[in-house]
């Protein structure tokens, strides 16, 4: 505060009075923090989805798969440890039956339903033989009618008899063909984990899990979960920034130029519902023509990851508002609305020429 000549000639112990030089340092600080919150009001901001994941595939063919034992009985060797790695049709496990002769009566049993199917085929050619024979005399008047139909009937009943006996055989060798599936091999190549060890010795049933393969040279792609206020407006082919598990990052998701570490994908597909927790899971893809995610052995099948959908570039004022009010992320309807309105004049102005 400065006063005039005649001022400080009514007051001179004011004119005297000198402001501490902290305060004026204290009060320029103030002032020159207001501007520059005001001005960083109105610098651009990018607009992001936020939502952690992890690694996956798109093929379910690339995807861990469970080796189940096909029959029920006791494990009898392992021929393989965890970590190994396996191609397709490499046997795993070997199953034995708890009856050793089970296979045994089960052949002894074919044998038999074969012998019966072919002495019903023998009985049901010499029932053919009268059918014709009696099919004959009725047509010269020599047989009764009704001794025609009993020669009929009897084919029927022949017949009756052989499809359960052929139904039979089939059941037999049903199980036949399970019991002996008792080499238990791999579906596909890849690594083997989670070996079950405690089945070894013990009592087994039908479908139980005996091992997982896990696929090594697999497409990847990436799942993020993304809250439910910002799904609705994201699209496949939008932008996402992705920081993997284990990788040094640094990421200022309001402005993606300083961000170090990140890597690029794109939208792939959204699930039209969500879990139970009301998130909904994104696919992404690698984004062509940029940096190459990291190598498989880095990040592998299941390692976490965190990805940001990008939006709409906005001041960091509207982006603070916004946040203030639990609203969406722009995602391009402003753009997409405004092109919609600037159509409109012109598509009204062709139609009224038309119609001159």
């Amino acid at each position: 505060m400065t006063l005039d000549r005649a001022q400080a000639e009514h007051f001179p112990s004011l004119a005297q009075l000198r402001p501490p030089r902290l305060v004026t340092t204290v009060a320029w600080l103030i002032l020159l923090g207001v501007l520059l919150v005001l001005a960083i009001l109105f610098v651009p901001w990018q607009q992001t989805a936020q939502g952690g994941g992890q690694v996956t595939t798109l093929s379910a063919q690339d995807r861990a798969r469970d080796v189940s034992s096909l029959v029920s009985g006791r494990v009898a060797e392992f021929y393989v440890r965890d970590g190994d790695h396996v191609r397709a049709g490499d046997p795993i496990v070997r199953v034995v039956d708890v009856d050793p002769d089970f296979l045994a009566r089960l052949a002894g049993e074919k044998a038999q339903v074969e012998a019966q199917i072919a002495a019903v085929q023998q009985a049901r050619a010499t029932a053919m033989i009268d059918v014709n024979r009696t099919s004959q005399l009725y047509a010269e008047g020599l047989a009764a009618r009704r001794d025609y139909e009993q020669t009929q009937i009897k084919v029927a009943d022949v017949d009756a008899k052989l499809a359960e006996a052929r139904a039979k055989l089939k059941q037999i060798e049903i199980k036949l063909a399970q019991s002996s599936a008792q080499i238990v091999s791999a579906p596909r190549e890849g690594r083997v984990q989670d070996l079950n060890a405690a089945a070894g010795g013990a009592l087994i049933s039908s479908g139980t899990v005996l091992a997982t393969i896990a696929p090594e040279n697999i497409t990847r792609a990436v799942e993020l979960y993304v809250d439910g206020r910002d799904v609705p407006l994201v699209e496949p082919g939008r932008s996402v920034r992705l920081e993997f598990e284990g990788f040094p990052a640094f990421q200022f998701s309001g402005w993606p130029a300083f961000a170090v570490g990140i890597y690029d994908g794109q939208v792939r597909s959204v699930d039209p519902t969500p879990r139970t927790d009301g998130l909904f899971r994104i696919l992404v893809e690698q984004a062509p023509g940029k940096t190459a995610w990291p190598e498989r052995r880095f990040v592998r099948q299941g390692s976490k990851v965190l990805g940001w959908v990008q939006g709409d570039t906005v001041p960091v004022w509207y982006e603070l508002w916004r946040q203030l009010n639990d609203f969406p992320v722009n995602f391009g309807q402003d753009q997409v609305a405004g092109k919609g309105e600037a159509k409109a004049p012109k598509d009204d102005k062709s139609s009224i020429e038309k119609k001159k």
